[in-house]
């Protein structure tokens, strides 16, 4: 699958003349006939991100695709046009003659929960209604501190990490398109393509790309993006994983390789690999409508490196939604049989868990100073160590960083 770019400030493909939709139209024939090219229905997908604002020279946007690119002699009933662009649901019936289908970009995190949007939940919540859970303001001051416990905002992450409202509202939507593809493509059925990613965090300043913001990603947000689209899976045609080297925006899955987009402050050190275990486990129940069977124990933790209220001299500033985050060591751990595990920060401090065979979440605070180390054990004996050496939660960081550490091991 092609996929196009078009930002605001980093864009990396012009779209404002006809020149501009020829150079796109080369690129994307330039891979469209390979053999491992994705096709649905016969038809090689190309998506966007963005993309809404370009004319390629017409008086508007919809005229612009339609002649100098779905529509034009080079491409017509040769591509499946599946992009994100960034516009209400409500009026994908205005790009009938552009879109066989959409992307929902945004889908991967719940975007809409911001410091605001939490802030206003607790104006409302009476005093008296709140209830034990991670303690993620403790130990500072700070007047930005959040009480992340309050029931109406626990509430509110349980109903939003992960959910598929987004999704739904958007396969309702594309029912607009249905006619137009079926007269354009032989077929009535839009293409809908999902998001799903583990992390959100970008780090640039005012100099640079201008971009320093957060969208809440704890509370296993990737295992419960997936498993909201498993279980919609028959109204969801393809998930994107997003993405596998985003280096910027810190939702990388793959190996820290090739060249950064300067992000190096926040991603060297930051691997993220452990992640991809759980990607198969998911995207196979996904594709298949089971999950597979675990046959090796293993253990997935990650953390961020610092408290979240921890102050560093740090000319870029705290993220946009910082204090959304909770200091916590988030674990997954698959198991062949019922097993114990025990998550430990620091050699006083452990927690210890009976967790059936299976897929298991688990969670523990963290505080200034502790490191990360866990074990799953059965019958007497320790079947996996996970102890990365390189990790510990800072109490005074040198820059702000709310990447994920992530750190993975399995049994021999």
């Amino acid at each position: 699958m092609l996929e196009t770019e078009y930002r605001y400030r980093d864009s990396s493909m012009p779209c404002e003349t006809s020149a501009d939709a020829q150079t796109l139209r080369n690129l994307v024939l330039k891979f469209v006939s390979h053999s491992n090219y994705m096709q649905v229905d016969c038809q090689p997908i190309v998506s966007t991100f963005s993309g809404e604002s370009c004319t390629f020279g017409h008086e508007n946007v919809t005229h612009g695709w339609n002649s100098e690119f779905v529509g034009h002699p080079d491409l017509q009933g040769k591509i499946r046009f599946v992009p994100s662009f960034f516009i209400d649901p409500s009026t994908f019936g205005s790009f009938d003659d552009v879109m066989d289908g959409d992307f929902n970009w945004n889908s991967g995190w719940p975007i809409h929960v911001t410091t605001d949007f939490v802030r206003n939940l607790i104006s409302e919540e009476p005093v008296e209604n709140t209830h034990s859970f991670l303690a993620t303001t403790s130990s500072n001051n700070d007047a930005s501190a959040i009480d992340l416990s309050l029931c109406s905002v626990q509430n509110t992450f349980n109903q939003t990490i992960g959910s598929s409202e987004s999704d739904l509202k958007h396969v309702q939507n594309l029912a607009a398109l249905s006619e137009s593809i079926s007269s354009r493509d032989g077929t009535s059925k839009p293409t809908y393509m999902a998001a799903v990613s583990p992390w959100f965090f970008t780090h640039y300043g005012e100099d640079s790309y201008d971009k320093n913001f957060i969208y809440l990603s704890d509370q296993h947000l990737y295992l419960k993006r997936w498993e909201s689209l498993i279980a919609t899976r028959d109204q969801v045609d393809i998930v994107q994983i997003l993405t596998w080297n985003d280096y910027g925006e810190s939702h990388y899955i793959g190996p820290i390789k090739g060249a950064q987009p300067n992000s190096q402050a926040w991603v060297d050190g930051m691997d993220h690999t452990g992640w991809l275990d759980l990607t198969n486990y998911y995207a196979t129940a996904f594709k298949t409508g089971s999950f597979p069977s675990i046959e090796k124990d293993k253990l997935i933790m990650w953390s961020r490196t610092h408290p979240t209220h921890a102050t560093a001299p740090d000319p870029v500033g705290q993220p946009t939604n910082y204090e959304l985050f909770e200091d916590a060591i988030w674990a997954v751990v698959m198991t062949t049989a019922p097993s114990t595990v025990v998550i430990s920060t620091s050699s006083q401090d452990s927690e210890t868990f009976d967790v059936p065979a299976g897929l298991t979440k688990l969670s523990v605070s963290i505080s200034p100073g502790d490191g990360m180390q866990g074990t799953i054990s059965r019958d007497g004996n320790t079947i996996v160590t996970l102890n990365p050496s390189n990790f510990t939660f800072e109490r005074n960081p040198k820059v702000y960083n709310f990447n994920a550490f992530v750190a993975s091991a399995s049994a021999d």
